[in-house]
C-alpha cells in the first residue's frame, strides 16, 4: 500500500529514519554541479547523493577510484549552493578512509567543512567499522554502501550481482546489522538480490536505500545522467530511463550547427 508523500521544508537524517518508519518511500538521485542540482532538488526529491561516480560521468573515467578528495569537495560545494531542501550525502573516495581511521575523520571533516554537506557515505562492512566510529564520534553522519561496492572492482573483478551465495548473504547482513548498531543512518545496498535485500530491510530501523536491490527495501537511487539518459551505452537491467536527453541534446546541437552553417541563426529578430 502507497504512503502519501507528506511535506518536509527541509530534509534530515532524523526525517530519513521517520519516513521509512512511517511506510514512506525516499527518492535519491545524484548530481555533480549547481545547474542540475537546482532542477533535481526543486523537483521534490528527499536525497541528493554527490557519488564518486562523477569520477565516470563527470571526468570519463573508467571506474570511480581516480577520483579525489579535493574533486569531490569540488562537486559537493557546488551542489551545497544549489540546495535548498535535499539532505546532500558526498561519497568519500578510494583511498580517503580504508587504510586509517584517523584519516578517514580527517577525510569526513574536510568534506563537511569545505563543502557544507550534510553527511559522507563510504562503502564496505566491518573492516571500515573503526572508520565509520571516528568519523560518527565527531559528530559526522555516515551513510553505509555494501553489496556491489565500486571502489572495490578490481577485488570483485566483475560489476555483476553479489550475495546470490549463502555465505556472502550471511556476511552482509551481519555487516548490515553492524553498521545500524555503530550508528549509521542508513544504507545503500547495490546489485544484490531482491529477496536478500527486502530481507535486510527489514532486519533494520534504518532506511535501507536500493540501487539493483528490487522494491523491498525503503528508497531507491539511481546516477541521474543514467534516469534523463544523457548516457546511452549502459543498460543494466535496474535502470529505467525516464527521458532519452542524449538524442534529444544530439538533435538540438545538430540543429544548431546546420542553422550557423547555412546563415539561419541569428535571425533579424536575434541580433541588435
Amino acid at each position: 500500500m502507497s504512503v502519501a508523500k507528506k511535506e518536509y521544508k527541509r530534509i534530515t537524517v532524523k526525517t530519513l529514519v521517520d519516513m521509512k518508519a512511517n511506510g514512506e518511500k525516499i527518492s535519491m538521485l545524484t548530481a555533480y554541479d549547481f545547474t542540475m542540482a537546482k532542477i533535481v532538488d526543486g523537483s521534490g526529491i528527499d536525497v541528493i547523493l554527490v557519488g564518486d561516480s562523477a569520477s565516470n560521468v563527470m571526468a570519463g573515467h573508467e571506474t570511480t577510484l581516480p577520483i579525489t578528495l579535493d574533486q569531490m569537495i569540488y562537486h559537493a560545494s557546488s551542489v551545497v549552493r544549489a540546495v535548498e531542501r535535499a539532505l546532500v550525502v558526498v561519497d568519500l573516495p578510494f583511498g580517503s578512509y580504508q587504510s586509517d581511521p584517523k584519516e578517514a575523520l580527517r577525510s569526513a571533516i574536510r568534506i563537511m567543512k569545505e563543502s557544507g554537506g550534510h553527511a559522507v557515505k563510504l562503502e564496505g562492512g566491518k573492516e571500515v567499522k573503526e572508520s565509520i566510529k571516528r568519523i560518527l564520534n565527531a559528530g559526522i553522519p555516515v551513510m553505509g554502501h555494501l553489496g556491489l561496492t565500486p571502489q572495490s572492482i578490481y577485488k570483485f573483478g566483475t560489476y555483476t550481482v553479489r550475495a546470490k551465495e549463502e555465505e556472502e548473504a550471511k556476511r552482509l547482513k551481519e555487516d548490515a546489522l553492524m553498521l545500524e548498531k555503530a550508528g549509521c543512518f542508513a544504507i545503500v545496498l547495490e546489485k544484490i538480490p531482491a529477496k536478500l535485500a527486502k530481507e535486510v530491510a527489514k532486519s533494520v530501523s534504518i532506511p535501507i536505500i536500493g540501487i539493483g536491490a528490487g522494491n523491498g527495501v525503503d528508497g531507491q537511487v539511481l546516477v541521474l545522467h543514467d534516469m534523463i539518459g544523457m548516457t546511452h551505452e549502459f543498460h543494466p537491467r535496474f535502470l529505467r530511463r525516464y527521458m532519452n536527453l542524449y538524442e534529444d541534446m544530439t538533435a538540438a546541437i545538430s540543429q544548431y550547427v546546420e542553422d550557423v552553417k547555412t546563415e539561419d541563426f541569428p535571425n533579424s529578430e536575434e541580433q541588435y
